[in-house]
């Protein structure tokens, strides 16, 4: 420093003892300087005081010298202390200089710099908050000081101005929180401690609504929620908490729309803390926000479905996640079934809002999501207004509902809970929403066909009970639209793409006439025969799928829709099946399911008196296709008492190629005759004179059978008939009973016979075809 330069009104030894490196002789000096400037602020020497002000930040403050700058830094805090309640007048002046030098490399410096700007904050109290953004930034840095002491200091400084926020009323949120959107991004660790402080004063104060301001700081909270830290983070979580608190007092106040894209990235997040929190602000956001968070549908079930499947390590995300997904389904209502077209106001005025799909406190208006939601947000906003005003319906966008949940199901390695989750949503979307839901049945219909094939019997039957729907609603009915349908909802986009599945091939009928074939009822649509061929096509192609699930899908679907349809429906489409064994063998499962399963007692009561016309119309359509299987042909016409039919077909079998696994089947036969099912035909061997025939069926049966135990069992118990003398044909004793059980006199027998001929030399010259390429190595014929 040049010693011949005029510091006036700075005396000699003043500025002497400000350049001295001992820190007793700069206190001295600057008492002098307090005392000079209370001279001129009695003076009223506004000038002077400037002067000085200037002279200490430029000469010493801002010096190259070490000592000089210690010796600026006490003076300008002695100016403060003279200047008291005038301070705020030069405020800019005395602080800018003792700023610079937070970022000296000496800490020393840099302590004596915390401790002077202490000073002025504390004599200047209110007077401060203009420049507060410079103060903030400049502890911001300080709070990550390697140095202790000055971090101590820093941490004094830091308290002093939350006393000032706290107490004054004049604290600017809104120029405040661009800096704290920004330093709340911060990676260090102090750094990160100094953002959170600062954010619970703010939460605490009454006269601050930080509330308004949480969409730009939420992003940032979370991330430093998952710091190493463990105090950082239990201060992090305290805020959060906070914030809940005030949601949940001041919903109407909220911009729920502003932070779902928040809460659906971090419910994702890997961190159990965050993610967990993240979900139960996602329950409260849902239940509080209601419709207004349908646009983030999409997103919420992203986030939401894989934790489902979480086992219990993570039980409390669990829990949460299945709370946050039962409550948003339920925001789903029919009503989102209605046109995606806004109607008009003067129409949507009148309309009631329900009660569950808002909450009461919802009044004040909220944005739309932003650029980040998926297709499911579209231009659907729902805000909160006054219940003076209009309200603006969410209209529920299903493309990126769809989308994400098809995604899941097709994901092997999804828990098998999601799998069941995403299920009830399609099912949940097909009951509310129909309509809409068939525009996208193309994409979920192959899906949900391999879904069969799941290892969770819990999977397949929720995944029936969609297929289910689908083949039963009437919005999927596409032959005879209704008018409110319109033209989005006509068959070009409702068409199914049957798979062709290489070898075991289904034949395709024309849907008009499969959908003759097949009988109609209220319950069925257009899908349901669609489904039924793509079903058997699946069984066709996968053979372990009707081995091991088969019967458990045909009885459960019969549950589920209509037993008769069902069985109709497969039997005609079996009927022109080109691969003949695997209709033969689907034959064997539907027939096995009929004799034995309680879900079909209705239909076999149907079909044991052949009383009604519907009820011979379904066993001549059965019976066509059970020629496909002799000795299941031979058991339909006993469940249905056509004994006489049953033994015409026996004696045919004599005709036939006698194979192993047939005499397996009459085997079968002979044990299901035993069974409760056939309770009333064994009744009927005590009426001998009535049921010739059906004595001689059995003894066809017997004479087929090697004898093993089946045929000690059958061969016992027409031991028990009684009186075999009776065992006479009506044209030996040229009589003819009238109560004969013989065959249904509105049914053409002999075609039927004819018909059972004509598939059976079907199956032999494709047995004979295969013989002659060597497959004939699996099947042993008995001479």
């Amino acid at each position: 420093m040049n010693p011949e330069k005029d510091f006036a009104p700075l005396t000699p030894n003043i500025v002497r003892a400000l350049n001295d490196k001992l820190y007793e002789k700069r206190k001295v000096a600057a008492l002098e300087i307090e005392k000079l400037v209370r001279d001129f602020v009695a003076q009223n020497n506004t000038v002077q005081i400037k002067h000085v002000i200037q002279t200490l930040s430029q000469e010493f403050a801002l010096s190259q010298h070490p000592h000089s700058r210690k010796g600026g830094l006490i003076g300008l805090a002695a100016c403060s202390i003279a200047l008291g309640k005038d301070s705020g007048l030069y405020l800019k002046e005395l602080i800018e200089p003792v700023l610079t030098c937070f970022n000296d490399a000496d800490s020393r410096l840099r302590y004596y710099a915390c401790e002077a700007l202490y000073n002025i904050v504390k004599v200047a109290r209110g007077a401060v908050l203009p420049h507060f953004n410079v103060l903030f930034d400049g502890l911001s840095k300080l709070a990550a000081d390697p140095d202790p002491n000055v971090k101590s200091g820093s941490e004094l400084l830091d308290r002093l101005l939350k006393d000032i926020v706290t107490e004054s009323n004049k604290f600017d949120l809104v120029g405040f929180i661009p800096l704290l959107r920004e330093r709340i991004y911060s990676n260090n660790q102090y750094a990160r401690q100094f953002i959170i402080s600062w954010i619970l004063v703010l939460v605490s104060v009454p006269d601050i609504n930080l509330l308004d301001y949480l969409p730009e700081i939420l992003d940032g909270l979370f991330q430093i929620l998952g710091d190493n830290g463990k105090e950082i983070r239990k201060m992090c979580e305290v805020v959060l908490g906070e914030f809940l608190k005030e949601i949940k007092k001041n919903p109407s106040s909220v911009k729920f729309a502003e932070m779902a894209n928040i809460l659906v990235i971090h419910c994702q997040a890997t961190d159990d803390l965050i993610q967990l929190t993240a979900m139960c602000w996602m329950r409260e956001f849902i239940q509080l926000a209601g419709r207004v968070m349908l646009p983030y549908s999409s997103g919420i079930l992203t986030a939401v479905l894989p934790c489902l499947a979480y086992d219990d390590r993570k039980k409390s995300i669990k829990e949460v996640a299945n709370v946050c997904n039962q409550s948003l389904m339920k925001l789903v209502t029919p009503e989102d079934d209605e046109s995606d077209e806004p109607k008009p106001v003067a129409q949507r005025q009148t309309e009631p809002i329900p009660e569950d799909s808002l909450p009461k406190q919802e009044e004040t208006a909220m944005g739309g999501p932003d650029g980040s939601c998926d297709s499911s947000c579209g231009s659907g906003i729902s805000v909160f207004t006054p219940a003076s005003t209009d309200r603006a319906p969410v209209t529920l966008h299903l493309d990126g509902i769809v989308q994400v949940l098809n995604g899941h199901l097709s994901d092997t390695a999804i828990g098998m809970m999601t799998r069941i989750a995403v299920l009830k949503w399609l099912y949940h979307l097909y009951i509310k929403t129909p309509r809409k839901m068939f525009r996208h049945t193309d994409s979920l219909f192959p899906i949900l066909l391999q879904t069969l094939s799941d290892e969770s019997d819990e999977v397949v039957l929720k995944d029936l009970e969609v297929l289910a729907e689908i083949a039963s609603s009437p919005a999927g009915q596409t032959d005879d639209p209704s008018p409110s349908d319109g033209p989005d909802f006509q068959v070009s986009h409702l068409e199914l793409h049957v798979p062709t599945p290489g070898r075991t091939s289904l034949l395709n009928p024309p849907s008009t006439k499969g959908l003759e074939c097949s009988p109609s009822t209220p319950t069925m649509n257009s899908y349901f025969y669609k489904f039924m061929i793509n079903l058997l096509q699946r069984f066709s192609s996968e053979r372990k799928l009707l081995e091991v699930r088969g019967p458990f899908i045909i009885r459960q679907l019969c549950l589920l829709l209509n037993a008769e349809n069902i069985f109709h429906s497969m039997a005609d489409i079996l009927l022109r099946e080109e691969d003949l064994k695997f209709a033969s063998t689907m034959v064997h499962t539907l027939n096995t399911i009929l004799l034995t399963s309680s879900e079909l007692f209705q239909l076999r009561n149907q079909l044991k008196d052949l009383k009604t016309l519907e009820s011979q119309n379904l066993f001549c359509c059965l019976y066509r296709s059970w020629c496909h299987n002799p000795v299941t042909t031979v058991s339909l016409c006993f469940l249905t008492q056509n004994y006489r039919h049953a033994y015409d077909l026996i004696q045919k079998f004599g005709d036939l190629e006698v194979t192993v696994d047939f005499l397996t089947e009459v085997d079968k036969l002979v044990q299901l005759i035993e069974c409760p099912i056939f309770t009333y035909l064994r009744l009927q061997l005590l009426d001998v004179k009535n049921n010739p025939y059906l004595i001689k069926a059995l003894y066809g049966l017997l004479m087929l059978l090697p004898q093993s135990s089946a045929f000690q069992l059958l061969s016992h118990r027409l031991q028990c008939v009684p009186n075999p003398e009776l065992l006479q044909t009506e044209d030996s004793l040229k009589v003819v009973p009238k109560s004969q059980k013989g065959d249904s006199p509105s049914i053409d027998y002999t075609e039927l016979l004819q018909h059972f001929e004509k598939v059976q030399n079907q199956h032999l010259e494709v047995r004979h075809q295969r013989s002659g390429r060597g497959d004939h190595l699996d099947r042993r014929v008995i001479l």
